[in-house]
């Protein structure tokens, strides 16, 4: 079975329960990468000691481009709309929750390589004549 086939069952509900498994499915990543990509900046704030904020940065992105498109699957092969129990809503609403992570993510990238850019002491230029 290919990957595409897998996140097509999934999507879908499958095997596994009723029409609205897939979006809880994607419900359920996208709200993992949210919370990954919140402990990673949590890291970056010295919060939370422990722990690599880079990887869980990239994690975070990774899960949430995962609930994206779990979500964006089960919205184009789900049949009927919303309140008819297919789990549009759901899916609906794991969009924004995936972007979400992906934006924590890159928040916490960006933080982090902005903090081994300081720490290593090379500093952008400031432009032509700046001294």
């Amino acid at each position: 079975m290919s990957a595409a086939e897998v996140l097509m069952v999934a999507a879908e509900g499958g095997a596994i329960g009723d029409g609205r498994t897939g979006a809880n499915l994607a419900l359920g990543v996208g709200l993992i990468g949210v919370i990954i990509g919140g402990l990673a900046l949590a890291r970056l704030g010295g919060r939370i000691s422990t722990g690599n904020a880079r990887v869980g940065a990239l994690s975070a992105m990774a899960v949430g481009l995962v609930g994206v498109a779990l979500a964006v699957l089960h919205l184009a092969t789900s049949s009927g709309g919303p309140g008819t129990g297919n789990g549009m809503v759901g899916a609906v609403l794991a969009v924004p929750l995936g972007l979400t992570a992906m934006a924590l993510g890159w928040r916490a990238r960006t933080r982090s390589l902005r903090g081994e850019r300081a720490v290593d002491g090379f500093e952008p230029s400031r432009g032509l004549g700046s001294t």
